[in-house]
């Protein structure tokens, strides 16, 4: 029996389509299938989705062409609201006739689990881009959402179930490739994962104005961790960390291995609620570690991947001096003030005496573009930099430092999107973990006129995941 209400929308599809060839340029490909363009965000053309009609529910898949100028290094966030399998592509594609020039030169993909978000380094300039979307299970389509390029929103409206001509007044409401796959499945269902709004919040009510370089408050980062390792007799206090749930701390690869190689747990210990580096604490919470996960591509010559998860042997409670952070996701754009990015790292690192600080002390620090990084010291940030890792700082003297290593580049984010205000109510991101500063000459100690890198969680997402779920 055929099915009249879907072949009525087939038939609606075919009028749209001149002819069976799908012209690109000067090249046409014949097709044996009408095509369909749709625009998935309302009220912009910078964006459609192409497929044919008629698939069957194994080939749940449809071309989202990006139609803007892309200089180098450009960077495209797009969320979805289910798991999303993508491939980029240097030039539009055939339907059928898939290019496959694709690869790191051209762009590098990260994934963030969480959230089903995308990103995507450019590495040379583009005019436009394509890129193939399928789901992972039969029958199932990913939706874009949200599309970021270079931190601007460009989706504000999506429109999954926008359709063509009067295909919705015929009572036809399925989503814009859903209706056209053969044995559509209707019961799938996807959920979105978003932050607790519990994460990320100061329980000791103090405002939100940042000193650069003074010492910070009890209570003020309830999320910001002292690692201590066992060494001949002495508990050594080693990097910071910072608590992402009742039972994980993220830190930065180096802090949790010794040449290379990850620290035995057994020698390991993190302190939460802490504020002075030796005694004279309120209300601190000591926890041994029971597993170190350490990122399985670490690098520790050039510091590459590098992150590391602590799981703790017993939970932590939280209370007004122990909170976790939120982790990094791609609405914070949203919400987060235009322009430069700023954060703040937290630690006992090297004060401008040289000495570690007594007490934590605290820093705002810009997001610097990576050119302008490299351009400031293209023989060491030309050769540390990648796409997984950024650049931050001022070259005045304020900086991440000794001591400061596996700590947050931590965001505030608005409840209200653009709120800029001091009392302003929100949630702290961990959006980069301390990595690497250039010594000064001669020293093992960190310039504090040179821009520091940090690890970008955006690239670690779904490492992240994989190992821990939100307990929060």
């Amino acid at each position: 029996m055929v099915d009249k209400s879907k072949a009525s929308v087939v038939d609606e599809m075919k009028k749209l389509v001149l002819s069976n060839i799908l012209k690109y340029g000067q090249t046409q490909i014949a097709l044996n299938a009408p095509i369909v363009r749709e625009y998935p965000c309302k009220g912009s053309q910078k964006f459609d989705a192409v497929f044919e009609v008629g698939l069957p529910k194994d080939q749940n898949k449809y071309y989202l062409n990006i139609y803007e100028e892309f200089p180098a290094q450009s960077r495209i966030g797009i969320k979805f609201d289910s798991e999303a399998i993508i491939t980029t592509l240097f030039e539009k594609p055939y339907l059928g006739q898939l290019s496959n020039r694709i690869g790191d030169t051209a762009a590098r993909i990260g994934t963030f689990a969480s959230d089903y978000e995308v990103f995507i380094t450019i590495s040379n300039p583009m005019s436009e881009m394509s890129i193939l979307v399928r789901g992972p299970d039969i029958g199932t389509v990913p939706y874009p959402m949200s599309i970021i390029i270079n931190s601007v929103e460009y989706c504000e409206n999506p429109n999954p179930n926008q359709a063509t001509t009067d295909i919705l007044n015929r009572g036809i409401s399925l989503r814009f490739v859903d209706r056209f796959i053969e044995g559509y499945k209707g019961s799938a269902i996807a959920a979105l994962s978003v932050p607790s709004s519990s994460c990320g919040r100061r329980k000791v009510q103090h405002t939100e104005l940042i000193v650069n370089g003074r010492p910070t408050k009890p209570g003020d980062w309830p999320w910001h961790g002292a690692i201590y390792r066992l060494e001949k007799s002495n508990v050594k206090y080693i990097c910071g960390g910072t608590l992402i749930s009742k039972s994980f701390v993220i830190t930065a690869a180096h802090c949790s291995t010794i040449n290379g190689g990850p620290v035995l747990p057994e020698i390991m210990s993190v302190i939460f609620g802490k504020y002075n580096l030796i005694g004279g604490d309120i209300a601190i919470q000591e926890r041994e570690i029971y597993q170190n996960i350490v990122h399985e591509d670490y690098n520790p010559k050039r510091l590459d991947n590098d992150i590391a998860l602590l799981k703790m042997k017993t939970e932590v409670k939280f209370d007004d001096y122990v909170q976790p952070a939120c982790l990094w996701h791609l609405n914070a754009y949203k919400k987060v003030p235009k322009g430069t990015i700023k954060g703040t790292v937290v630690g006992w690192g090297f004060n401008h005496n040289d000495t570690l600080a007594t007490t934590l002390h605290q820093v705002v620090l810009p997001k610097i573009l990576e050119s302008a990084c490299v351009k400031s010291n293209i023989d060491f940030f030309g050769k540390i930099l990648n796409d997984r890792k950024f650049c931050a700082g001022y070259r005045n003297g304020s900086s991440a430092c000794n001591g400061d290593s596996g700590g947050a580049y931590q965001v505030f984010v608005p409840d209200t999107p653009g709120d800029t205000s001091v009392n302003a109510s929100g949630s702290w991101h961990v959006h980069g973990i301390v990595s690497l500063a250039l010594s000064r000459p001669n020293e093992a100690i960190c310039d504090n006129t040179q821009y520091s890198i940090f690890t970008d969680i955006n690239s670690f997402a779904g490492w992240i995941y994989k190992h821990f779920k939100p307990d929060y």
